[in-house]
């Protein structure tokens, strides 16, 4: 009687299959809620008269929280499990979430910007090492497709159903906030109900000492992706920040769908070439040719940029998102298959905060620049060290191998 007890109180969890469909949606649902502002940024100017330097401080602070999360937490969930780790960054990002919904002012976006960007460090680098654990047998490199969609998808699907929001919905400031805010309290119900899949281990509190390294071993192995991440994330990073903002002041195209879509071709093309590519994620070609895709888009683009041609920019910005979707599908299927489960964590922490730098700084810089040279001659620039920086991959990858 005791032990049919103890069963029927034993609280149910979600399959295997089921519990990886749903980290994989939420793995969707973190860059999508980040992407959400973007279209936003052209509103709030107009509305609140902020330049385009602090419009890039804004997104830099998300960058800033990013990367300071994943510094102190990036590998906690190796050792208390991965479930607190993402019920807590849930939490944390439906609160900046009702932050940017509320917002009245320029210095609310940056609270709620810096939390949200604190919430996804948490979160990205968690959910990645989850795929992984879930991974099915029968098919090994799903985690390594789902790690390299996710991001990029995310962002595709979040900036275009924002610019439709935007230009359609009523409310534009705050429809948008509140459903993702909606979806943030179902993702942290499924978690609730999910099976833990990394046994607890000693030296929790000693992992949240800031530090960031990868393992000796892994190291020839790592590096050689550096370059290949950061032209790859340093073309998202101007999208997102200014890339609407082109798309009005260098284009005319004032129509904030339009703001979406600029972001969202880039990377619904990174998306969808990331799933065509995905069962040759692994090898040398599939990053030479991210980095030859990158390299062409950007030249493509500088033309439209420099001609003011409308047509350019757009066949450049699906060819350098192919390029991006390639890249992003062949680094991080490599980041997959180096780390031990201990490791995971860790190594996920390395390669997001390169990228998200690489994401930031540079278009900081960005905004900075185009405030005092203007956005054509800012994003011209911007386009030629791409393609420099994207020359760099070819030789990283065949430099001999140094630990």
């Amino acid at each position: 009687m005791s032990q049919s007890l103890a069963v029927r109180s034993t609280p149910r969890r979600l399959s295997q299959p089921v519990s990886f469909a749903v980290i994989a949606v939420i793995a969707v649902l973190f860059p999508a809620a980040s992407s959400a502002p973007s279209p936003l940024y052209v509103v709030y100017q107009q509305q609140w008269h902020f330049s385009a330097a602090t419009l890039t401080a804004v997104f830099a602070v998300y960058v800033v929280g990013l990367i300071g999360s994943l510094l102190v937490v990036g590998a906690l969930s190796d050792h208390v499990g991965r479930r607190p780790v993402l019920a807590a960054a849930i939490g944390l990002e439906a609160l900046s979430l009702l932050l940017f919904a509320i917002a009245g002012d320029v210095w609310m976006l940056f609270v709620a910007r810096t939390l949200q960007g604190i919430a996804t460090g948490a979160a990205i680098t968690t959910l990645s090492a989850t795929l992984v654990d879930l991974n099915p047998p029968h098919a090994p490199g799903r985690a390594g497709l789902v790690n390299g969609i996710a991001p990029t998808g995310g962002l595709a699907l979040g900036a275009l159903g924002c610019g439709v929001l935007v230009q359609y919905g009523p409310a534009p400031t705050h429809l948008v906030y509140l459903l993702f805010l909606a979806g943030m309290l179902l993702a942290v119900a499924a978690v609730a109900v999910m099976p833990e899949t990394s046994a607890r281990r000693p030296g929790g509190v000693a992992s949240l000492v800031p530090r960031l390294g990868v393992p000796a071993r892994l190291r020839a192995a790592f590096y050689p992706l550096v370059p290949i991440l950061v032209a790859t994330w340093a073309l998202g990073g101007l999208y997102l920040s200014l890339g609407p903002s082109v798309a009005a002041g260098v284009f005319g195209l004032t129509n904030h769908l339009i703001g979406g879509l600029v972001i969202t071709v880039l990377c619904g093309s990174s998306a969808l070439t990331a799933f065509v590519l995905r069962n040759r994620q692994s090898g040398r070609r599939v990053l030479d040719a991210g980095a030859l895709l990158l390299a062409l888009g950007s030249a493509i683009t500088l033309a439209g940029v420099l001609g003011g041609t409308v047509t350019l920019a757009v066949v450049g910005t699906v060819v350098g998102g192919v390029g991006f979707g390639a890249a992003v599908l062949g680094s991080f299927g490599a980041v997959v298959r180096l780390g031990g489960p201990a490791e995971r964590g860790e190594l996920f922490a390395v390669a997001y905060t390169v990228a998200y730098l690489a994401f930031s700084v540079p278009a900081v810089i960005a905004g900075l620049a185009s405030t005092a040279v203007g956005l054509r001659t800012t994003a011209a620039c911007y386009a030629i060290i791409l393609i420099v920086l994207s020359g760099f991959t070819f030789v990283a990858q065949r430099l001999p191998s140094r630990a």
